[in-house]
């Protein structure tokens, strides 16, 4: 699943593109699965909104519409309003040209005033699509906004394993498998480590941790491990720094101690057991 340096990269690109563009209108396939919203709702709102915005809120792209023309008796729809695209394990949204061929799993194309099309392409369907009112909250901490103490608020007295702590969504925008187990190495705790155990001073590495794992993927647009590729169809470059994670067996680029891979609540988790403690 894109985690937050991806949907980033993808928010970033699509800023780029479409910012000011028009959505003349929009086609949204038969599979109901994508659609949070109704899909009366969702061309309701997008036909003929301008994209004021695009931006990441958590793992969701969330683009900012204006509408181009008012109804006489005003609606939902008339007003300011947000699209908001979670791209679940497989989505992909990219900017096309209208002669480029439709891809076999394509759930949603938005044709643009400028002649180009953005398309929702998504294999498994678990990605979705919705349209909101006013300001979209998912809830949790911005993980390249927190203090220290609000950062360890968010863990206080939980007895569950730091790196599922991570992974909540409800606590911590945005980090995924993958980062949390980046993020946990360099600060040099062990993923199983209940949350409630770690010190302030331990907290303080690794939120700094965090940030410096997020921001070093940010610039160098993700980890593409399996179908993850950017506005562009671009594949990210971060997965060539990964430490720990996808690594087992192979030796810690510190210790040389053979990285570790066990399972947390269902999830991956790679570390170093020399290294982290």
């Amino acid at each position: 699943m894109p985690e937050l340096p991806e949907v980033e990269t993808i928010a970033r690109g699509l800023a780029k593109r479409v910012t000011g563009d028009v959505i003349e209108s929009v086609w949204l396939g038969e599979k109901p699965e994508p659609l949070k919203s109704s899909a009366r709702e969702i061309a309701a709102v997008l036909e003929h909104s301008r994209i004021a915005a695009v931006r990441r809120v958590g793992k969701h792209i969330v683009f900012d519409l204006e509408r181009k023309r008012v109804r006489p008796t005003p609606t939902k729809a008339d007003a300011k309003a947000q699209w908001i695209v979670h791209l679940g394990m497989t989505g992909r949204l990219q900017v096309s040209e209208p002669r480029a061929e439709i891809l076999k799993h394509t759930h949603a194309i938005a044709k643009l005033a400028s002649g180009r099309e953005l398309r929702f392409v998504d294999p498994r369907r678990l990605g979705r699509l919705s349209v909101v009112a006013g300001l979209f909250d998912p809830g949790g901490l911005e993980p390249l906004e927190a203090d220290l103490e609000r950062f360890i608020a968010l863990f206080r007295g939980r007895k569950t394993p730091i790196k599922s702590a991570l992974l909540n969504q409800k606590l911590l925008r945005g980090v995924g498998n993958i980062y949390a187990d980046e993020s946990l190495f360099r600060a040099g705790i062990r993923p199983r480590r209940r949350a409630s155990a770690i010190t302030r001073d331990q907290f303080a590495k690794l939120l700094g941790s965090v940030k410096a794992v997020l921001k070093e993927a940010i610039a160098l647009g993700g980890s593409s491990i399996s179908d993850y590729v950017d506005a562009d169809g671009e594949e990210g470059f971060f997965q060539l720094q990964h430490r720990v994670y996808g690594r087992e067996g192979e030796p810690c680029l510190v210790c040389k101690t053979p990285i570790k891979r066990i399972v947390i609540t269902g999830r991956s988790s790679h570390y170093c057991p020399k290294c982290q403690k």
